[in-house]
C-alpha cells in the first residue's frame, strides 16, 4: 500500500476494480482546509481517461511493475507486436495502452511496463521525441511568412501533424511524442 505522497507520473494503481496509470497530478495545499492531490488517470484496459481527487494521506493500492526495453516490430489492426531486446520474447500490446500509436515506427525502441503479478503489459512509454520523414505536404507559398504559420503534413507512419511552411516532402523532422507536435527539422 502506498499513500498520496508516493503519487508520481507513470505510477500504476488499482482503482474502482480497474488498473489505471497516473498521467498527470498536482499536489494542492489550500490556505483553508486539508491538502489534496488532483490526478488524471488513464485506464490501461480501455484507454479511458478520468480525473480524480485524493485527500492527503489517502491510501492507494499501487501495482508492482517491471519495465523493460522492447522493439516495435509491426502492427495488426489494433494490436501492436513488440520484441524484448534482451531475451527476444515477443508480446502483443493493444492500441489503447500506447500513448501515441500514430508516431510508432517499425524498429523504434520503447519502454513497456509489465504487471509482475500476471505478466500482462500495462503501458508503453514512447521516447520523448522521434525522428520521422514527411511523406506528403503542400508546398509553402513564397512570401507567406507570417509568424507561426503552419500547414498539415503526413508522416511516414501515417500520422498527421502541423508543421511550419518551410518544411517540404522528404524532410526529416523531430516530433514531440507527448503532444504530437513539430519540434525541429533534422539536417542531414
Amino acid at each position: 500500500m502506498a499513500s498520496t505522497s508516493d503519487i508520481r507520473k507513470g505510477l500504476c494503481i488499482k482503482y474502482n476494480n480497474d488498473i489505471f496509470k497516473i498521467v498527470d497530478f498536482l499536489h494542492v495545499k489550500p490556505g483553508k482546509g486539508p491538502a489534496f492531490v488532483r490526478t488524471k488517470l488513464k485506464s490501461v484496459t480501455n484507454g479511458r481517461v478520468i480525473e480524480n481527487t485524493f485527500s492527503a494521506g489517502h491510501k492507494i493500492d499501487d501495482i508492482r511493475v517491471e519495465t523493460s526495453k522492447f522493439q516495435y516490430l509491426y502492427g495488426e489492426g489494433d494490436d501492436f507486436n513488440f520484441m524484448n531486446v534482451n531475451d527476444f520474447n515477443q508480446i502483443i500490446v493493444n492500441k489503447n495502452s500506447i500513448d501515441s500509436p500514430g508516431l510508432l515506427k517499425e524498429g523504434e525502441i520503447v519502454n513497456i511496463s509489465i504487471n509482475t503479478e500476471d505478466g500482462s503489459p500495462l503501458s508503453v512509454d514512447m521516447p520523448a521525441s522521434v525522428i520521422l520523414e514527411i511523406t506528403h505536404t503542400e508546398p509553402g507559398v513564397k512570401g507567406n511568412t507570417a509568424t507561426n504559420a503552419t500547414k498539415p503534413a503526413t508522416l511516414e507512419t501515417g500520422a498527421k501533424i502541423n508543421v511550419p511552411l518551410f518544411i517540404n516532402e522528404g524532410d526529416k523532422i523531430k516530433v514531440d511524442t507527448e503532444k504530437a507536435s513539430y519540434i525541429e527539422r533534422i539536417k542531414e
